[in-house]
């Protein structure tokens, strides 16, 4: 038995609670991660996962297994990143989950200067936008807006990205330009809006406007809405409807004329951007190099 393997499948079994989301997270054939398990509990001779139907937990032996195995690997691969510092290219792959519009129109652009400067380092990315378990999926690390939900992730503030009010020139032509959010709302059924809806509830989002101390929040008309920020840029352009978007993300649109700013005297309070890893998986040389890589990235689109 490998069984340094073994307590890194136990491990990501125990964060997962699925020997399925194990083995290909960490691309290991799934009947060989049943084995590692298999022999190290009989190693050990005691049981350290319970298993049901549906999903995997750690025995109380497991728990107190899984807190010193943690430890344990993150020491090796502290020793191992220690030792290896003096290679002059770090190498090996990151996982990176990042939404569908920061991929296309700022990670990837960027990737080919990544690429030139650190070359053994290889980059699987994930684009979507779509809430996602880091532990359970593998992921290294992910790049997300809003407010932060989950505590037990570390975050690292890139960028504060500002919204605008928007439509498209053939949109406003036949609806009229809106001259106070209130025009917005279902009642006065004068405008349509492209929405964005939450891929966990379902619900739009409304469209929010501050002024002063009076804030309005608009559920309008929906009569379009989609879950993923490019497409939403696309229904936008179509003239599907008017919406809110992220300004580094329609600014091209907005100075070849496809799309016009509307109500600019109101503003939404703006976006977060975070990079989010978590805390109790050790961070590794190389997600660390590319977390501050990010950081340098999104900087200039910082709005603050």
């Amino acid at each position: 038995m490998d069984q340094l393997l073994a307590l890194r499948v136990f491990v990501r079994i125990a964060e997962s609670g699925t020997f399925s989301k194990a083995a290909d997270s960490m691309n290991i054939p799934r009947p060989t991660v049943t084995k590692l398990v298999q022999d190290l509990e009989r190693h050990l001779a005691t049981k350290l996962l319970h298993r049901t139907t549906r999903r995997v937990s750690v025995t109380p032996e497991g728990a107190a297994y899984y807190e010193r195995a943690t430890r344990l690997i993150g020491d090796l691969d502290e020793m191992d990143e220690s030792a290896g510092r003096a290679r002059a290219q770090p190498r090996g792959r990151i996982r990176v989950d990042v939404g569908s519009v920061l991929a296309n129109m700022i990670l990837i652009p960027a990737l080919p200067g990544f690429r030139a400067r650190h070359p053994e380092l290889h980059i699987d990315l994930g684009v979507s936008d779509r809430p996602i378990d880091l532990i359970g999926e593998g992921v290294d690390c992910v790049i997300r807006g809003g407010e932060l939900a989950d505590t037990s992730l570390v975050a690292r503030r890139i960028a504060d990205l500002d919204w605008v009010t928007c439509a498209s020139p053939l949109y406003l032509g036949a609806r009229g330009v809106p001259k106070h959010p209130s025009e917005l709302l279902p009642r006065e059924r004068g405008h349509a809006i492209a929405g964005y809806f939450s891929s966990l509830t379902g619900r739009a989002f409304p469209l929010e406007f501050h002024k002063g101390d009076e804030q309005i929040l608009v559920q309008g008309q929906v009569v379009v809405a989609v879950n993923e920020s490019t497409a939403h840029l696309s229904a936008l352009l179509a003239g599907v409807g008017l919406g809110q978007a992220f300004k580094f993300m329609v600014s091209p649109h907005l100075q070849s004329g496809r799309l016009r700013t509307v109500l600019d005297d109101w503003r939404r309070p703006r976006q977060p951007l975070h990079v989010l890893y978590p805390s109790n998986r050790h961070l590794s040389a190389k997600t660390r190099l590319f977390v501050d890589w990010v950081a340098e990235v999104f900087a200039p689109f910082d709005d603050r």
